[in-house]
């Protein structure tokens, strides 16, 4: 299967922030970094802070995953890139394909176009966070030659 990046309607945009506010929040949850209570509004104002013009957003890039044979959108991806950044580095700051296409092979054809896209606009590098219980996240960059530079790990105390 083959996918493009299609950059980011505004119906996209409100689709997508309106899931992904929520899922980061529930992310954040399971990972221990934020409770439940705190996690909706901590999530929103993050994605206002790096996203305070929405798809105008300077330095950030919003796009659809989408099959080429098709058009249908199969999932998301945000990176920021601003090329004054002297490692020519990338950051994903999102990356979804959606629950019922997951396992079909888009996740890593839709990081392939992204390779072909960053090579074409003068992009060397590519960095990302994932949640050290995505399992099957971590498989996937791994697959397609991702490394741990960094690790935070946590303990919790008193936890029954």
């Amino acid at each position: 299967m083959t996918v493009t990046l299609i950059p980011m309607t505004q119906d996209d945009f409100a689709h997508y922030t309106s899931k992904s506010i929520q899922g980061y929040a529930e992310e954040k949850v399971e990972a221990g970094t934020w409770t439940k209570e705190e996690a909706p509004e901590n999530s929103e104002k993050e994605f206002e802070k790096l996203l305070p013009e929405g798809l105008e957003s300077e330095h950030q890039n919003l796009y659809a995953i989408t099959k080429i044979e098709s058009e249908e959108k199969v999932g998301w991806l945000w990176y920021h890139y601003n090329p004054e950044n002297l490692q020519k580095e990338a950051f994903i700051y999102d990356f979804l394909i959606f629950d019922d296409l997951q396992g079909q092979g888009y996740g890593k054809a839709a990081l392939k176009a992204l390779d072909d896209h960053a090579l074409a606009n003068g992009i060397e590098k590519i960095s990302l966070h994932v949640f050290a219980h995505n399992k099957r996240a971590i498989s996937l960059y791994e697959k397609l030659d991702y490394e741990a530079k960094d690790l935070i790990m946590s303990k919790w105390l008193n936890k029954g």
